[in-house]
């Protein structure tokens, strides 16, 4: 049997699978924070892979809507131009239209480093999105550090490579290339951990039922690690999804009528 057809059928088992699932527990409602450096890009590209949920990123969606030159989009254009911060109620928006979508209904949804803050949390219960799962990828600031201060970025194809842990492959063109962000140094690093640290410390509570701590430093080795990370996930989502967890009750749930 060909590799072709093998993949064929693990993908049709996959599919086959979620869809039991989703139809015995609901499509997956998943939140993933992690600080920069915490792997939390790779672990979303396998979610989605794995679950085929929904992937909303707050970037993406303003992206997005600032080039369909949306009502929305033109809100946080405005903001964004001026180098401001897009204020919560525009980005609320867009998650809330995005959340009403058929695709989410039917697949469930993977929020992505949102919320950050706990007026974020606050405004996502009061549309009524309920989460099973919260997944939070713990690494030290010492190992986020020399993650970051060793990333570098590939322009034309955006991959992202570690010149320890995950190097690019060994082409002069490719090496030629390669960018390293201006944030990705130790100072820009570590003023930004603190404000990550000080906002997720403010949404914890909120999530506290549905929370999981996944430890993002298990190996050094990077496969090694990424695989073992995937494993404590899987563990988890399974858990929220039909462990009897439910969201903080401090939060008041609207259904939608």
């Amino acid at each position: 049997q060909s590799e072709d057809y093998k993949t064929n059928v693990a993908t049709i088992r996959a599919e086959i699978e979620a869809a039991i699932m989703s139809c015995k527990y609901g499509p997956p409602q998943l939140v993933i924070s992690g600080a920069p450096g915490s792997g939390k890009g790779t672990q979303c590209e396998f979610i989605v892979q794995k679950y085929g949920v929904v992937h909303i990123s707050t970037g993406d969606l303003l992206r997005d809507e600032v080039k369909r030159g949306t009502p929305l989009g033109k809100k946080a254009h405005e903001f964004m131009s001026k180098g401001e911060l897009v204020p919560d109620d525009v980005v609320i928006g867009m998650v809330k239209n995005k959340l009403e979508e058929k695709a989410v209904a039917e697949k469930g949804v993977l929020l992505d480093g949102f919320p950050r803050t706990a007026e974020q949390a606050r405004a996502l219960d009061e549309i009524g999105f309920k989460a099973d799962t919260f997944l939070l990828l713990d690494v030290p600031d010492s190992v986020l550090v020399e993650r970051i201060t060793g990333r570098r970025s590939d322009p034309v194809t955006g991959k992202i490579y570690h010149m320890k842990f995950n190097p690019p492959p060994n082409d002069p063109e490719v090496l030629a290339r390669l960018i390293h962000r201006k944030d990705d140094t130790e100072e820009a690093l570590r003023t930004r951990l603190v404000t990550y640290h000080k906002n997720v410390k403010g949404i914890l509570g909120f999530y506290k039922p549905i929370l999981h701590n996944v430890n993002g430093e298990r190996v050094s080795d990077y496969k090694t690690n990424v695989s073992l990370i995937q494993e404590d996930i899987l563990a988890s989502i399974d858990q929220g999804r039909h462990g009897g967890h439910s969201q903080n009750p401090s939060f008041t749930h609207k259904k939608k009528k």
